[in-house]
C-alpha cells in the first residue's frame, strides 16, 4: 500500500540542529525507520527493536480553514521540531523507544486550500472536501503505527484530524474508543462537511467512538446544538468555568473521573490537546481565558497513565497568529508542544 508521507532521515533534521561539545541533543538520540524495506514492515521491525512511540507531523491548517477559522496550524509541526531536537537527551529522556517517523504528505492538499477563502460559499465546499481528503491520507500511517504495536505522537494540523486518528484506533483494535479532549470546544458541531469543529461527531456517527469527555469546555463557545448532540449520544464535560471559575472541581479531580469511567469500559484511550485550551498560546482561536502551560501538562500526564492509552494528539497551534510576529510564535508554540510530549513520555514510560 502506498502512504501520503514523507518519511525523515538524519539529514532532514541535521538543518534543525545545534550542537555543542560534550552535549549530546534529542535530534542526536532519535531513531529512524528503516527506508530499505516495506513501510509496515519496518514498523513491525522497530517495534521488536524496543520502538514504543512513533512522532508523527500533520502540517495543515485546511480543517480550521474549512470551519470558517484562521490558518497557520501547518506550523505547528515545525515549531515543534525546531525546539525538540535540541533538548537535552540525558537520563530523563528515554531516546531508544522513540522514532521519528516524519510527516504526512500533503502539501498538493495545502496548496489548493491556501488559493481558497471559507467567505466564499463554493470555497466552503471545496475546503470541507479537501479536508475529507486529508481524513484520506491521515488515517492508514496510523493504523499501521497502530497495527505495529506502537504509539503515536501527532503533532500539528487542526483538530480535524481527531477524525481519522480515532478511526484507525478503532479499525486497528476492532473496537469503539474512548477519547479525553482538552478543549474549550467539543468538536461536536453539524455533519455538514468536514471541517476542525466536528471530527468527534463524525466519529461518533461512523461509530468509532464510545466514551468521550471534553475538560475545559468554554460554556459560552459552543452553540446549543452541540449541547443537546452531545447529551444525545450520552458524552460529558467538565466546562472551564466549572473547573476554574466557580471552583467546583478541580482540574486534577476532573481527570480522575474521567480515568475511573475509561478504566471500567477496558477500551483503547486518546488524549486529545487542543493547545487553543492553553491561555496566550499562538493559535487558530486565540483565548486568554483558559489553562496554563503546566495545568495541561497536568492533564496529559494524568491521562497517559491509563495503561489503556494509545495516543497523543497535539493540534492547532498556529505560531502566525503570535502578536509578535513569526519568530516568537515558533518559539513558544515549539515549548508548549514540546513540554506536551514529554508530560506523555514520562507517564508512559512509568507504567510497568
Amino acid at each position: 500500500m502506498s502512504y501520503r508521507l514523507n518519511v525523515y532521515t538524519e539529514q532532514d533534521l541535521a538543518p534543525y540542529l545545534s550542537s555543542r561539545t560534550g552535549e549530546k541533543r534529542i535530534g542526536e538520540a532519535l531513531f529512524f525507520i528503516n527506508t530499505q524495506v516495506d513501510f509496515d514492515q519496518a514498523l513491525l521491525d522497530a517495534s521488536h527493536f524496543g520502538i514504543k512511540y512513533v512522532l508523527l507531523g500533520i502540517p495543515e491548517d485546511i480543517g480550521p480553514k474549512a470551519n470558517c477559522g484562521q490558518g497557520g496550524a501547518q506550523l505547528g509541526w515545525q515549531a515543534f521540531l525546531s525546539r525538540f531536537a535540541n533538548l537535552q537527551s540525558n537520563r530523563h529522556f528515554p531516546a531508544e523507544q522513540v522514532l521519528l517517523l516524519g510527516e504526512i504528505d500533503l502539501t498538493d492538499l495545502q496548496k489548493q486550500a491556501d488559493s481558497l477563502s471559507p467567505n466564499i460559499p463554493s470555497d466552503l465546499i471545496a475546503l470541507r472536501e479537501l479536508c475529507s481528503q486529508v481524513d484520506d491520507a491521515v488515517e492508514p500511517v496510523i493504523r499501521a503505527i497502530f497495527n505495529a504495536g506502537l504509539e503515536p505522537i501527532i503533532i500539528g494540523g487542526g483538530h480535524n484530524n481527531c477524525f481519522p486518528i480515532i478511526k484507525a484506533l478503532s479499525t486497528s483494535s476492532q473496537n469503539k474508543i474512548s477519547a479525553v479532549n482538552l478543549d474549550p470546544h467539543a468538536d461536536f458541531r453539524a455533519i455538514e462537511g468536514r471541517h476542525s469543529g466536528n471530527g468527534f461527531h463524525y466519529a461518533y456517527q461512523n461509530q468509532f467512538l464510545a466514551n468521550y469527555h471534553v475538560i475545559g469546555l468554554h460554556e459560552l463557545k459552543n452553540n446549543e446544538a452541540i449541547y443537546c448532540a452531545l447529551e444525545q449520544a450520552g458524552f460529558s464535560y467538565d466546562s472551564y468555568q466549572k473547573i476554574k471559575v466557580r471552583q467546583q472541581i478541580t482540574l486534577n479531580k476532573a481527570c480522575f473521573n474521567v480515568r475511573q469511567k475509561f478504566e471500567q469500559s477496558l477500551l483503547p484511550v486518546g488524549i486529545e490537546v487542543d493547545v487553543d485550551s492553553i491561555s496566550y498560546m499562538p493559535v487558530s482561536a486565540f483565548t486568554n481565558c483558559s489553562f496554563s502551560v503546566s495545568e495541561a501538562e497536568q492533564f496529559v500526564f494524568n491521562m497517559a497513565s491509563l495503561k489503556d492509552t494509545r495516543y497523543l494528539h497535539l493540534c492547532e497551534a498556529a505560531p502566525q497568529q503570535h502578536a509578535a510576529g513569526l519568530s516568537q510564535g515558533l518559539n513558544e508554540a515549539g515549548q508548549t508542544l514540546c513540554a506536551l510530549v514529554y508530560a506523555y513520555l514520562m507517564a508512559r514510560t512509568a507504567i510497568k
